[in-house]
Formats: structure tokens, C-alpha cells, sequence
């Protein structure tokens, strides 16, 4: 079987990628491991996923944007950065700017629907399910997959989307850099008495992070990231126990605080490849780069790079040219990898410093919190990237 260009997972962003090749009369055969089922219909996870205006620019592109039930999606007005039980505080808001949001808040499941949805629809994009690839041999003119029944298909371009535990990654010989925070990310949605206005808030307590997503209504998505050894307790703990806990955490700001969704649990592992192609072949969304969720850049980074990879592949059709040369490979990976790599190493730094409780480092990130505070040009800068789409392309929140 020959197609165009295999895309190896199902998740968000292969699905994103298979999405921007509609239209541009190529064959493309997706291969997703787990049934069709769930990636059909999707269940919550826990995950709420902040987009950013770039995102947003993207998946209306696609077409995407208005399949997702629109009841769901809850603007981000206000983000505030809290440190312990100091006064310390980091505030950005879209007060005073050209647009109505930070960016917006939509559940993980409703946008893998929506992208699955608009998928399927396709004529020349093909679905297999209940597969996995177990290799690929790179050729100088086309890429060999091979399926774990048998089968080999040839492509022209082979773009892996397989999680940051990318396993064709490794069979292709892609070299990654692992981060193990050793934390688990607890999440879960919890209604409470006091409205919380659409302002997400991330308070770096001592032992443990804690954070809030505003939802629709007074409901709130909340992430507690806390030691491996400590995470199963909290799993375990009755509903009261843990309304109580949380409703404690946000110092009764919000009021009583009632668990209206499940818990689902979540280990904290970050990874980085060493480069994102080889011949023939391409790594996207996580299998490129996996982020710890603390600065929520992780799905906007993924659908950044497919979406730099796949107008690079189309206007190499436009033009007669080959989809999966060299060159065009090594230009996606140069528009790509020297961002990930900063927001990569920059998370990690962040996270090193905010969950660090000696006290000297308590003293420098109350510091650095301050000064980003009442220095207007940090501020400025990080909105307006959050909210504008290309200008401010070296920093983190595109």
C-alpha cells in the first residue's frame, strides 16, 4: 500500500496535522494503537486545556473551532501567580487590552471530539485502529511502515504524534532528554459558593502546588501537584475529607468547595528530543517535546508545530516539490526547536525554583515575583504574546 504520509497517533496533535491536510489532495493514513472508540468519543480526563489566541487562530482554521460545544469553553480574564503564604503576587489580566481574554479554556476531551470529528469526514484521510507500528525503514525516496500485523505501507513522509514515550521515536533512534519530577498532578472539578470571575490562579504553597482553572458557572478545574508518595492518600481520601482539604488550601476565599467530577491522577515526566527529523520522518506534538503542565504550554506548542510543519509540507505541494525532503524537514525543525528547547529548559528552571522550599531560594523567587510584578515590560511583553499572534516570537507563550 503507498500513500502520502503516514501520521503514527491519534491523540490531539496528529489529529491536528490529518485536519490541515484537508483539501490539499495528498493520501494520509493515520494509525492509532487504541480502539476507535476512544478516540471517537473521548472521555473527560480532568484535563482542561488554556488556549492561547494563536491556538485559537489555528483550530478555526481547521474548521474545528465550532464543533466543539461552545457551553464548555470559559474565558480566561485574569491569571494571578501566588507564592506561599507571602504577599507575593504575579497578576495578568486582559483589562485595558484590544481583547476579551488571557486566552480559553476548553476540556482535553472536547477538542480531540471536535478534531476527530472533522477528521473523519475526509475522503482522503484513512483511519486504522487497533494498530501499532513496529518499525520504520527509512529509504531515500520513500519510508517503509511496518504494522504489527504484517503490513507495510509506503510513505513519502512518516510524522510521528505518539506521546513524550514516543515509541517509533525510539526504534528510529531519536535520542530524548527525560525530566522525572517525581510529583503527581491530581485534577479534578469542584463547584464552590463564591464566583471565581474567570480568574485562573496558581499558588506555589510549600509541599505541594495548587491551581485554579475557572469553568463555566461556578466551577472550577483543580490541579493539586504533590510527591509520588503522597499522591495515593489524596486519591483515596473520602469526598468530604478532600472538600474540606481544598476548600482549606484556598483559604475559604471561595467558599465551601464541593468535588462534582473524579479525581484523575497524572505523573509528572517531561521530555525533550534531540532533534525533531530524520530522514523522512518527523516528531510532533509530544513526541517532540512534553512539558510540565505548570506554565499550560504544552497542547499550544504542539498544534504550533504541526501547524509550522504542515504549511511547509503545503506549500510544497503548491510548488511540485517533495514532501519529505531534507530541506524541508531541517526548515520546520529550525522554525521549531530553538522555541521548545527555551520554553523547555525555562519551565523546568521555573519549576525547579517555585517548588524549591529552602529558604534562601524562598527569598529569590519572592524576589523575582516582585520584580516581574512592577517591572511593566515583563508583564507587557507575556500578555501581549499570550494574546497576539506573531509578533514576540521569542517567548514562552505561543
Amino acid at each position: 500500500m503507498k500513500v502520502d504520509i503516514v501520521i503514527i497517533g491519534g491523540g490531539p496533535a496528529g489529529l491536528s496535522f490529518a485536519s490541515a491536510m484537508l483539501g490539499s489532495n495528498v493520501k494520509v493514513l493515520l494509525i492509532e494503537r487504541s480502539s476507535l472508540d476512544s478516540i471517537a468519543n473521548p472521555q473527560a480526563d480532568g484535563r482542561e486545556i488554556a488556549l492561547t489566541h494563536l491556538s485559537l487562530k489555528i483550530l478555526k482554521k481547521f474548521g474545528v473551532w465550532d464543533l466543539i460545544n461552545q457551553e464548555e469553553v470559559s474565558p480566561l480574564k485574569e491569571a494571578k501567580v501566588f507564592d506561599g503564604n507571602s504577599p507575593s503576587l504575579l497578576n495578568f489580566t486582559s483589562k485595558n487590552t484590544s481583547v476579551d481574554a488571557l486566552g480559553y479554556l476548553v476540556p482535553n476531551y472536547q477538542i480531540r471530539k471536535a478534531l476527530y470529528t472533522k477528521v473523519k469526514q475526509a475522503k482522503d484521510i484513512d483511519i486504522v485502529t487497533d494498530m501499532s507500528v513496529e518499525n520504520v525503514a527509512q529509504l531515500n525516496d520513500y519510508s517503509q511502515v511496518i504494522l504489527s500485523n504484517g503490513n507495510k505501507i509506503e510513505a513519502k513522509l512518516v510524522i510521528a504524534a505518539d506521546s513524550r514515550f514516543s515509541d517509533i521515536r525510539r526504534k528510529v533512534g531519536i535520542p530524548a532528554l527525560m525530566k522525572d519530577f517525581s510529583k503527581v498532578m491530581i485534577v479534578t472539578q469542584m463547584s464552590h459558593e463564591i464566583s471565581h470571575n474567570n480568574v485562573a490562579l496558581e499558588c506555589f504553597d510549600y509541599g505541594q502546588t495548587l491551581a485554579l482553572l475557572p469553568m463555566i458557572g461556578n466551577v472550577s478545574s483543580i490541579v493539586l501537584t504533590v510527591k509520588t508518595n503522597q499522591s495515593q492518600a489524596i486519591l483515596e481520601m473520602s469526598e468530604v475529607d478532600f472538600n474540606q482539604m481544598m476548600t482549606q488550601s484556598f483559604k475559604g476565599e471561595l467558599g465551601q468547595m464541593m468535588q462534582v467530577g473524579e479525581r484523575h491522577s497524572y505523573p509528572l515526566v517531561a521530555t525533550h528530543a534531540q532533534t525533531f527529523i530524520a530522514k523522512r520522518f518527523a516528531l510532533i506534538g509530544d513526541a517532540s517535546v512534553g512539558m510540565h503542565p505548570v506554565t499550560a504550554h504544552g497542547f499550544n506548542l504542539g498544534l504550533r508545530g504541526q501547524d509550522i510543519l504542515a504549511k511547509l509540507v503545503n506549500e510544497a505541494l503548491d510548488n511540485g516539490q517533495d514532501i519529505g525532503s531534507e530541506s524541508l524537514l531541517k526548515l520546520y525543525e529550525k522554525k521549531h526547536i530553538n522555541l521548545t528547547r527555551l520554553m523547555f529548559f525555562g519551565t523546568n528552571g521555573i519549576v525547579a525554583l517555585f517548588t524549591n522550599d529552602a529558604p534562601v531560594v524562598k527569598q529569590v523567587r519572592r524576589f523575582v515575583l516582585k520584580f516581574a510584578e512592577h517591572f511593566p515590560p515583563i508583564k507587557y511583553l507575556i500578555s501581549h504574546h499570550l494574546t497576539q499572534d506573531k509578533k514576540h516570537k521569542f517567548l514562552p507563550f505561543q
